[in-house]
């Protein structure tokens, strides 16, 4: 009887196996439903003002390091935030180049894990020119950008996400806050 009950198990199981094609699910990304793009102005109290997005919420730098006017504008729903850093120029141009350096260097500290690293120079309607920088690969910033009026204000901004996952998996997002990164740029004005 338990010799019958096996051979009609085994029986009924290739006839399972054989009766369709199994093929494993291909390995897939967490799906992201990013908002529409809808932004708001900066708050009258900064040396800078520019438009960011509605979906964001502006933080106080909280770093050991942090200063005055530097802000974190925070994703929640994308646990993502652009740390921002201004530093007053004081029409000393040696405080100018230091600042550059400075941007400089912290970009290129991700030359070991960035196999792509883009630079552009962009023009803004103020007259300034920004220099806007993206990194590829498995990188803790995506996203660089920094502007000055070269006499008195300078400007930085990284994209930071507090996530796990693989920036490849993260790249609608990244091209979502680019725009946002973008328009920033696109609406910056010195008060």
């Amino acid at each position: 009887m338990k010799n019958a009950f096996a051979i009609l198990v085994a029986l009924w199981l290739l006839a399972a196996c054989s009766s369709q094609d199994f093929l494993p699910k291909p390995k897939g990304y967490n799906r992201i439903d990013l908002p529409g793009h809808e932004y708001v102005s900066l708050a009258d109290s900064f040396p800078y003002h520019f438009e960011y997005s509605a979906h964001a919420k502006i933080l106080k730098d909280s770093s050991w390091i942090a200063e005055r006017y530097w802000i974190d504008i925070y994703y929640p729903e994308l646990e993502a935030n652009f740390q921002i850093t201004y530093k007053p120029i004081k029409s000393k141009e040696h405080l100018m180049e230091e600042y550059l350096s400075d941007s400089y260097r912290l970009t290129a500290q991700h030359n070991v894990k960035a196999y792509a690293i883009e630079e552009k120079i962009l023009e803004l309607p103020n007259g300034d020119y920004a220099s806007f920088t993206e990194l590829e690969g498995e990188v803790p910033t995506q996203l660089q950008f920094h502007v000055t009026d070269s006499t008195t204000h300078f400007l930085r901004g990284a994209l930071y996400f507090n996530v796990a996952t693989k920036n490849d998996s993260l790249a609608p997002v990244i091209r979502y806050m680019k725009e946002d990164a973008l328009q920033m740029l696109q609406t910056l004005e010195w008060r």
